[in-house]
C-alpha cells in the first residue's frame, strides 16, 4: 500500500476530478472512512471567519523608533571641516612626467604605445617590420 499526500478525489491543483473507482468495496470502505475522519479533524480545529476578523482589527500597527545606545550621543552638533574651497571636489592634478629615464614613446605595432629608455630601443624599433 502506498502513501499519499492528498486525498485522492482531488488532484494537485485543487480542482476536483471525476468519480473515483476502488478495486474492491474494502478500499472503497476505507476511502470512505478517511474521509469521514479528515471532515471532522476539519471541523473540530475550524476557526471562525468572524473570530479572525476580530483579531485583525484588535491587532496594532507595529512602531519602532531608533535611540542610540546608552553612553552614545548623536553628534548633530559638530561642524564639517571647511577646507577653503568653493566647489563639492578639489579637481585632480594632472600627473606629468619629470623624470629623464625614457627618452619617448615609440608605437611596435598598430597602436601599441612602447616606452623608450635608451637611443638603440629607438633604433631597434624604427627597424622592426610588421
Amino acid at each position: 500500500m502506498s502513501m499519499h499526500l492528498h486525498h485522492p478525489s482531488l488532484s494537485l491543483n485543487g480542482k476536483k476530478r471525476g468519480k473515483v473507482k476502488f478495486r474492491n468495496a474494502e478500499e472503497a470502505q476505507r476511502a470512505r472512512q478517511l474521509d469521514a475522519d479528515w471532515q471532522a479533524l476539519k471541523k473540530k480545529y475550524e476557526v471562525e471567519e468572524k473570530s479572525r476578523q476580530t483579531r485583525r482589527m484588535q491587532a496594532e500597527t507595529l512602531t519602532y523608533t531608533l535611540t542610540a545606545p546608552p553612553g552614545r550621543v548623536t553628534a548633530k552638533h559638530i561642524p564639517s571641516l571647511d577646507t577653503g574651497h568653493t566647489g563639492a571636489v578639489r579637481a585632480k592634478e594632472i600627473p606629468q612626467y619629470t623624470g629623464t629615464k625614457i627618452i619617448g614613446i615609440g608605437t611596435m605595432h598598430k597602436s601599441n604605445a612602447v616606452p623608450i629608455f635608451s637611443d638603440e630601443q629607438a633604433v631597434d624599433i624604427s627597424r622592426m617590420r610588421r
